[in-house]
C-alpha cells in the first residue's frame, strides 16, 4: 500500500505509543521480532495540510535558481532516497553524502547522518531550504514567490496558515512527511517467507544486527563506527568538496583543509583525540530494498555486500566500535539474513500517487470536502 492520503482513513490514526523496547531483562531478545514490536504506528495528520506540505515538496520554485525541489534528492520510486552514492545537491555544487530515505522520517528522533539535528522536523526542513549546497533558498524571496500563485494563496488559507509565509512552509512539509510510513511489508504482516524468518533469528541472535538496530524503526538512534570507507569523490570531485568544506567550516571542525575523512558524529562532540571521528547515525533498515546504495556514503552498493562487510567484521579503522566483530555466517546464513532484511520492504512507491491531479481546482475541492466530512 502506497502513502497516498485518503478520505478518511488511514491518515486519521492517532499516535499510540512506541513501546519499542526488547524484551531483554532475562538477558535474552524474542525471536518474534514481528510479534513483539509491530508495525509502525500511522501518525496523525491534518489533510489539508499535508498536501500543501506535498505540493511544496515536489516544487522547484522553492530552492534557490527553482532547478530543484525536495524530491529531485529524495525521490519516490527510490524509497525517497536517491540512487546515486552521493547525492546531486544544488546546481552547480554537489553534496558530499548519500541521500537518506524520508520514509518514517517523521518517527525519529535525530536527523542527518551525523545526528546533528535532533530537535523537530520544522527545524531540519528550514536547514534543507536554507544550506548553500542543498537547496540554497533565501526564505524571504521563497515567500514572495509563494504569494504571487494563487494557487498557493488559497491552499494555505484553507489549510489555516492565512498568507504563505515561512513558518507556516515549515510546517505543512513535516506534515507531509508524517504520512510517509512504512506498509505492507512482509514482517508487518507476518508473511516472510521460511528463509526470511531463519534470517530474522540469525538478525536477533547469532549475527548480533539488532544491538544496534532495534525498535520499530529497527535503528537505536545511536552513532557507531563501523570501519566503512571513505568514498574518494568528496575530495576529488572540487563541486563536492567544496560543499564538504563549507559545511565543516559551519560545524568548526578542526583542521579541516587537511582532512580526508568524514568527521560524522565529531561535529557534536568534537573530541581532542578524536575517537569520534567517523561515527555516523544508526539507519533504519525499513525500505532497504528501494534504497541502494547503502551508508552515510553510498560506498556498499548491495544488501549482499552489506551482510558481507559486517560478517568480515566491519571495514579497519582505528576507531571502529568494539561491537564490529567478525560473524562467521555461512552462506547459507547471509542469504538467510539478505531474506530477512528485504522483508522489512513494502509495497513500491511509483511516485505518481505523489504527483499532483489535473485541473488543480477539481482536486482541492474534494481535499476540503474530505477535510469537512471529517470535521
Amino acid at each position: 500500500m502506497s502513502p497516498k492520503l485518503t478520505r478518511r482513513g488511514r491518515l486519521m490514526i492517532a499516535v499510540s505509543g512506541l513501546s519499542l523496547a526488547f524484551a531483554v531483562s532475562t538477558g535474552a531478545v524474542s525471536t518474534d521480532l514481528a510479534a513483539e514490536i509491530g508495525p509502525l504506528p500511522e501518525l496523525k495528520t491534518d489533510l489539508l495540510k499535508a498536501e500543501l506540505g506535498k505540493r511544496l515538496f515536489f516544487d522547484k520554485r522553492i530552492s534557490g535558481d527553482a532547478g530543484i525541489a525536495c524530491a529531485s534528492c529524495h525521490q519516490p520510486e527510490h524509497g525517497f532516497s536517491h540512487p546515486d552514492a552521493l547525492s546531486p545537491g544544488y546546481p552547480g555544487n554537489k553534496h558530499f553524502r548519500n541521500s537518506p530515505t524520508l520514509i518514517n522520517v517523521a518517527h525519529k528522533k535525530v536527523w542527518n547522518h551525523d545526528g546533528r539535528l535532533g530537535t523537530n522536523l520544522n527545524d531540519v526542513t528550514r536547514g534543507m531550504l536554507t544550506e548553500s549546497y542543498i537547496m540554497n533558498m533565501d526564505m524571504r524571496i521563497m515567500q514572495e514567490r509563494l504569494k504571487q500563485d494563487p494557487v498557493y494563496v488559497r491552499m494555505f488559507k484553507e489549510a489555516g496558515y492565512g498568507e504563505p509565509s515561512n513558518g507556516s512552509v515549515r510546517k505543512a512539509i513535516p506534515e507531509y512527511l508524517k504520512t510517509l510510513t512504512s506498509r505492507g511489508a512482509p514482517f508487518d504482516k507476518a508473511k516472510m517467507s521460511r528463509s526470511a524468518k531463519r534470517g530474522m533469528k540469525l538478525f536477533t541472535g547469532k549475527a548480533g544486527c539488532i544491538s544496534c538496530h532495534s525498535g520499530a524503526n529497527f535503528t537505536d538512534g545511536q552513532a557507531h563506527n563501523t570501519g566503512v570507507p571513505e568514498n574518494w569523490d568528496v575530495f576529488l570531485d572540487p563541486a563536492r568538496h567544496q560543499a564538504f568544506l563549507a559545511y565543516g567550516l559551519f560545524m568548526g571542525v578542526e583542521n579541516l583543509f587537511s582532512l580526508k575523512r568524514d568527521p560524522g558524529a565529531h561535529v557534536q562532540s568534537h573530541k581532542a583525540d578524536g575517537s569520534d571521528m567517523g561515527k555516523f547515525m544508526t539507519p533504519t533498515l525499513r525500505e532497504l530494498a528501494y534504497t541502494a546504495p547503502y551508508m552515510h556514503n553510498g560506498m556498499i552498493k548491495t544488501l549482499d555486500e552489506v551482510v558481507e562487510f559486517y560478517n568480515q567484521g566491519g571495514g579497519r579503522d582505528s576507531n571502529k566500535s568494539a561491537l564490529m566483530k567478525p560473524l562467521k555466517l555461512s552462506q547459507a546464513e547471509k542469504k538467510d539474513l539478505v531474506e530477512f532484511l528485504q522483508a522489512l520492504s513494502g509495497e513500491t512507491l511509483s511516485g505518481k500517487e505523489f504527483v499532483w491531479d489535473q485541473p488543480y481546482p477539481a482536486e482541492y475541492e474534494a481535499i476540503a470536502d474530505w477535510r469537512n466530512v471529517r470535521n
